[in-house]
């Protein structure tokens, strides 16, 4: 599984970006995605996770601004982050997991098992 993020760059307080993630090779039909973010100095941490039957784990400090998607036809993970703050700058990677799917899933880094290079987004 590969994945190449795109989208990051820098954007003022208030404003918005949308993430890409390019996904080639067997993710399985079940399977999970996430978007996780580490800041300088920070540990890794998630921002959201979705599975391939669209059931969608957000962290606290992404909910209500951020919107994880998938296109399935195009192979794309998206983030859609509106309302940055300045504590929203950190590198952004994309991750996957393959299936089978559970009842439970997670946010945590040690969840995925594939991981793209990152994207870096600076809110200033």
């Amino acid at each position: 599984v590969q994945l190449v993020e795109s989208g990051g760059g820098s954007v003022q307080a208030g404003g918005s970006l949308r993430l890409s993630c390019a996904v080639s090779g067997d993710t399985g039909l079940e399977h999970y995605m996430g978007w996780l973010r580490q800041a300088p100095g920070k540990e890794r941490e998630g921002v959201a996770t979705i599975s391939s039957d669209d059931r969608i784990k957000y962290a606290n400090s992404a909910k209500g601004r951020f919107t994880i998607s998938q296109d399935n036809a195009k192979n794309t993970l998206y983030l859609h982050m509106s309302s940055l703050k300045p504590e929203d700058t950190a590198m952004y990677y994309c991750a996957a997991r393959r299936g089978p799917l559970g009842e439970t899933f997670f946010l945590k880094p040690d969840f995925f098992a594939y991981w793209g290079h990152g994207t870096q987004v600076t809110v200033s």
